[in-house]
């Protein structure tokens, strides 16, 4: 019985293989047809903008990317005299120099009167410790105290015609 079984069983798979063969051939000719169509006409190329050639010669006139002397500008620079205040570009930045102020809250002070630090947390809820002479603020901002209800610190602006000036402004503790 399990012979008789086998025998029809390999019986069924030539005949499927068989099946498979003719659609093979029917596939083949249907490729071909395709192939043999003529294909879709290709719409024509845009035309190229032409544009006119313009020589800049300007060897004669000022670079604008380069530096001028003071005494060749007009207006009066204060920092080009050495007196004002001006940014430390040398200084490494701080931590919260890349935050703005308004991002930043206080949330509270530690320590005694004498060695007190506020405590500011910045736009991602980091909690940082602030003393005096820190600096904080995307315009140079540097603490010139802590308080138990505000940092008080100084911010350098630009002045419009070349010098920076001071601003103090304040941190006060977040009631929430």
């Amino acid at each position: 019985m399990s012979r008789a079984l086998a025998i029809v069983g390999i019986g069924a798979i030539i005949a499927l293989l068989g099946g498979c063969a003719q659609s093979r051939s029917e596939l083949d000719a249907y490729i071909s047809d395709v192939k043999q169509r003529p294909g879709k006409p290709l719409p024509p190329l845009p035309k190229m903008q032409e544009f006119e050639t313009f020589e800049y010669a300007a060897d004669e006139l000022r670079d604008p990317f380069a530096r001028v002397a003071a005494d060749r500008r007009d207006e009066p620079d204060a920092s080009a005299s050495g007196t004002g205040p001006r940014p430390n570009r040398d200084r490494r930045k701080e931590e919260l120099e890349g935050f703005p102020l308004d991002s930043l809250d206080m949330v509270g002070t530690m320590g005694s009167e004498s060695d007190i630090f506020g405590l500011v947390k910045d736009p991602t809820g980091v909690v940082h410790r602030i003393k005096p002479n820190a600096h904080l603020g995307q315009n140079d901002g540097r603490v010139l105290g802590v308080y138990e209800d505000r940092i008080e610190l100084v911010e350098l602006f630009p002045n419009g015609l070349g010098g920076w000036e001071e601003r103090r402004s304040a941190i006060a503790l977040d009631d929430e």
